[in-house]
C-alpha cells in the first residue's frame, strides 16, 4: 500500500451496511464513507459509487438505512462490499428487517439510522448523498464499532490511489 493509500485508509471511518430499497426490490452494500455533517437538522453525508448495484434504489426512494457494523463481522463486511446485488440476493441467508420504507436493516448491527435524501451531488467517480436522520436505535451499547482500518486491503481500494501528491 503507498504511502497516500495508507493515511487515507487509517483516517478514522467506521464500516457500514447501507441498505435501500425500491419498487418492490431492496439490496445492500459496505461502506465507509459515512459522516454526520450536522447537528440542525441532524444530517449525514454518504459517499456512494454510482456504479453499485443499491445505488438506483437509494436514488429513487429518497432514503436508505445505515447498519453500524461492529468488530468481529468482518466476513459480515466482506459479503456485502465484495459481491453484487446484480448476481446475487446479498440479503438472503442474513437476519434483517425492513425500515419504514422498505430499506433493509441487519438484526446482527451495533446500530442502525433511518435516512431520507436532502441533496446529492456529483463528488468525483462518487455521488455525496446528504441525508436527514429520521430515526435509529443503539442496539449494543457496549460493543465497539468495526473500522475502516480493521478491513485491510478487502475493497482493493489501495490500487486506485495516486501514487503520489
Amino acid at each position: 500500500m503507498n504511502d497516500v493509500a495508507e493515511l487515507l485508509h487509517r483516517l478514522s471511518a467506521g464500516v457500514y451496511v447501507i441498505g435501500a430499497a425500491h419498487g418492490g426490490r431492496r439490496d445492500a452494500f459496505t461502506a465507509a464513507w459515512l459522516t454526520q455533517v450536522s447537528f440542525d437538522p441532524l444530517l449525514v453525508a454518504l459517499s456512494v459509487n454510482p456504479g453499485h448495484a443499491t445505488y438506483p434504489l437509494l436514488r429513487e426512494s429518497g432514503g436508505f438505512t445505515v447498519s453500524v457494523l461492529e468488530r468481529g463481522q468482518l466476513e459480515l463486511a466482506r459479503h456485502f462490499g465484495t459481491r453484487s446485488g446484480r448476481e446475487e440476493d446479498k440479503l438472503a441467508g442474513v437476519r434483517w428487517h425492513p425500515a419504514r420504507g422498505g430499506a433493509p436493516v441487519l438484526e446482527e448491527a451495533l446500530a442502525q439510522l433511518e435516512c431520507e435524501v436532502v441533496a446529492m451531488h456529483r463528488a468525483g467517480d462518487h455521488q455525496l448523498v446528504v441525508a436527514r436522520v429520521v430515526g435509529g436505535r443503539l442496539l449494543r451499547a457496549d460493543a465497539e464499532p468495526l473500522r475502516y482500518a480493521d478491513t485491510g486491503a478487502m475493497d482493493g481500494s489501495a490500487d486506485l490511489y495516486p501514487e503520489s501528491l
